[in-house]
């Protein structure tokens, strides 16, 4: 099942972004990079395919005329109709299954995932592996094959409910395959993921060039998430091997990587990526856009800006502020950004322990701000204390408008900082708050640091950068597939390509 908005438009390059749980339907930060691309090239031709929770989520960002075509896969919405196809077709569709799961749970058959995954995508599209997929067949097939002697996942003696819940989680999983893929220009990935999924298809039938950026590593936060999910091992096995293996695909497959940092370029690496095929290229901000914030608050403020969620560790950072507060009892701490509908139940743990703690009255949540830059100059000092990151806009912004920061040492963060700001180690509470007592009780040294970073930002993360390097991988691998006959145009080496003007990294 997917929506669609908008009329195909003719004559200009054509970009296909596949996004995930971000652009159009959420703010957050990819979905500001994503507005900043397409609202930056008003000349390129741009389509969405957007992964989305229920189907029922509005547009948040106000999309530009050239974005001609917005298709909206939700996971979570109504079950697929259709009916599972008989006979031959029938038994390839139930073999095709097989052999992914196979691929899923023995590591000895890990090769055959891609083909596997190809071949169910034949049925996706009128709901046929759906409907597949949610019948008692796929069931039985599941429980035969994780307990082939041999198995590691055997050894956990996997029921049939587990089995239930893992073909369930698939199937959601799945869903993206039945969105229709790009069938020219570029299709570009914003994230890993069930977003690439469309673009993978799109590559395999059209020879569509697949460029993939990843801010954060979209694998990782799936290990992070599911290690306290409430299931049990054979169940996490399957999905967490389904993730893997995608992933795995994904890095072989793409023409180009383009990493939002350094420290992605070794999950790449070692996934299977190409190092020729992987190219750094940092998000940027408008220096006007986010001037220096003018006077700090009388008070010592700590101020953090996000969307409220357990990947953001406020917990840590609300333990942290606890520790400031024996030093500096005046200091308080304000927090700014929405909460994701879901994260409600984490949004109130945070604000329980504050209480627990007995600094309550001293840390709000403000929700989300009209102005961004309200939230940094609110503050002293701006907070980041996230336990996974890839090179996050609300730092860079920060630093932009010249506040000093103390950030957790995750992924691009000590690239974004340089030595403008405090880095310190994740899920340490003491080390945060010995930071932020240091600048918090040294004006002077908050003040050059402020300054310096708003200078590293002009001179090496700005958004003209950002923008220029994308328009020019667009334009090259577009110019690399018209050049390309008589060869799986998808496999030429983007290091055969134009050289890049102006990429970081």
């Amino acid at each position: 099942m997917h929506l669609e908005y908008g009329a195909r438009r003719t004559g200009a390059a054509h970009v296909t972004l596949l996004t995930e749980g971000t652009y159009p339907h959420s703010h957050g930060g990819v979905s500001v990079w994503c507005d900043q691309l397409v609202t930056g090239m008003p000349d390129l031709d741009f389509g969405v395919v957007a992964v989305t929770g229920t189907g029922r989520e509005r547009f948040v960002w106000d999309v530009p005329d050239h974005v001609s075509r917005v298709v909206s896969v939700p996971m979570w919405g109504a079950p697929p109709t259709g009916s599972t196809p008989g006979g031959r077709a029938g038994r390839r569709l139930a073999d095709a299954y097989e052999r992914f799961l196979t691929a899923l749970v023995d590591p000895e058959a890990e090769d055959g995932f891609g083909p596997a995954l190809y071949s169910l995508a034949a049925y996706a599209g009128d709901g046929a592996l759906g409907v597949f997929l949610r019948g008692d067949r796929a069931v039985s097939i599941l429980s035969a094959v994780w307990n082939r002697p041999g198995l590691a996942v055997r050894e956990a003696r996997p029921t049939v409910h587990d089995a239930v819940t893992a073909i369930s989680l698939l199937e959601h999983s799945l869903r993206p395959l039945a969105a229709p893929c790009p069938e020219r220009g570029v299709a570009h990935a914003v994230s890993g993921g069930l977003a690439v999924l469309p673009g993978l298809v799109g590559r395999e039938r059209h020879g569509v060039p697949l460029l993939l950026t990843e801010h954060g590593v979209y694998l990782r936060e799936r290990y992070l998430g599911y290690r306290t999910a409430p299931y049990r091992w054979p169940v996490k096995a399957v999905v967490l091997g389904f993730f893997r293996l995608l992933m795995e695909e994904t890095y072989r497959k793409a023409a180009l990587v383009t990493p939002g940092n350094r420290y992605n370029r070794l999950w790449e690496e070692r996934g299977g990526a190409r190092p020729e095929a992987i190219r750094t290229v940092y998000n940027g901000v408008d220096p006007a856009a986010f001037p220096p914030a003018g006077p700090e608050p009388a008070d010592p403020v700590l101020s953090w800006a996000g969307r409220i969620d357990p990947i953001k560790d406020l917990e840590t950072l609300v333990r942290a502020f606890a520790l400031v507060r024996e030093r500096i009892p005046a200091a308080r701490l304000r927090l700014f950004g929405g909460t994701p509908h879901g994260g409600e139940a984490y949004r109130e743990r945070c604000r329980a322990l504050a209480a627990e703690l007995g600094h309550g009255e001293a840390v709000s949540f403000e929700g989300r701000v009209d102005d961004i830059k309200d939230a940094y100059a609110a503050g002293n000092v701006v907070m980041l204390s996230s336990i996974s990151e890839g090179f996050p806009f609300t730092l860079i912004e920060a630093m932009s408008c010249g506040r000093a920061t103390v950030s957790t040492d995750v992924g691009g963060v000590r690239e974004a900082v340089g030595d403008t700001g405090l880095v310190v180690p994740p899920r340490d509470p003491a080390a945060m708050a010995d930071a932020a007592v240091d600048l918090l009780r040294d004006a002077e040294r908050r003040r050059a640091m402020g300054e310096a970073a708003r200078l590293r930002v002009i001179e090496q993360f700005t958004l003209r950068q950002t923008i220029d390097t994308f328009r020019s991988i667009y334009l090259e691998l577009a110019v690399g597939v018209c050049d390309v006959t008589g060869t799986d145009r998808a496999d030429v080496a983007y290091a055969d390509a134009v050289p890049l003007r102006g990429a970081a990294g």
